[in-house]
């Protein structure tokens, strides 16, 4: 596979491993968004200002409203997170 198939093969690997952790497992509960975050993206979370961030960052994503995140809105936060990224290493060029 080339390096994007390995990294989109990557990003659905994470979201199944969390998802299947609890209830269903095509969508994220509060407690698997929130291991996903800690064990997955530690220094993002480090950087969140209050306790409850996690909390309102599920909120946030979740765009229909049934308390869960689904691959479509995680997909979504994947991207967002990807384009902080590459602005943030194309400003220290």
């Amino acid at each position: 596979m080339t390096e994007l198939e390995t990294a989109i093969a990557m990003i659905i690997d994470v979201f199944t491993k969390y998802a299947s952790t609890e209830g269903s497992k095509l969508t994220l509960t509060k407690g698997e968004m929130k291991a996903l975050l800690e064990t997955e993206l530690p220094e993002i979370l480090s950087c969140a200002k209050g306790k409850d961030d996690s909390e309102q960052l599920l909120k946030d994503l979740d765009n229909n409203g049934d308390s869960e995140v689904d691959f479509n809105e995680f997909v979504i936060f994947v991207a967002a997170i990807t384009c902080l990224g590459h602005e943030r290493f194309a400003n220290v060029q």
